[in-house]
């Protein structure tokens, strides 16, 4: 399967916004606890510094955000968020992503990436991060509370760029 990454455009907002709503809904990943309407949506994703969708063989298959991680002196370090249709996951499509994030966060001038809320129970994003060279610089003693009420510890990941 050939996976390219793209720059997003209007034409993507549909499946774009979909493929964030059921990571919203599916409450293990993302933060947010409502979801993008359509009027919310493509303002959202071209607010970013960069957003980028992966076809697999001409379909949408995900997507990333990548913006400044915080404000000011500390602006050098980029954040990401990642999400992948669940027809894709486990074929290369996150990889994919990470990888062309990487590349895009050092073309557009940022020293790192850095991942805020990453859940210590997402294995293959862990495993992922892992595998491309970042480092767990933290953990966050549940940080993430799940739709039953529970909560999970967040690690916070870090690479140098």
């Amino acid at each position: 399967m050939e996976i390219i990454c793209k720059p997003y455009t209007s034409d993507d907002e549909n499946k774009v916004t979909a493929i964030w709503n059921d990571i919203v809904l599916d409450a293990n990943a993302f933060p947010q606890e409502t979801v993008l309407t359509q009027n919310e949506a493509d303002t959202f994703f071209r607010s970013q510094t960069a957003t980028f969708c992966a076809f697999a063989d001409n379909e949408l298959a995900g997507f990333y955000i990548l913006h400044d991680n915080n404000v000011g002196r500390c602006s050098h370090t980029a954040n990401a968020s990642y999400g992948v249709a669940k027809k894709f996951r486990g074929c290369g499509v996150g990889k994919t992503l990470v990888a062309d994030s990487l590349t895009k966060a050092k073309e557009c001038g940022y020293h790192g990436l850095q991942y805020n809320a990453v859940l210590k129970s997402n294995y293959g994003a862990v495993t992922l991060y892992l595998k491309l060279g970042f480092n767990v610089i933290g953990t966050i003693p549940n940080g993430y509370r799940k739709n039953d009420g529970s909560f999970e510890d967040l690690l916070i990941f870090h690479k140098t760029l």
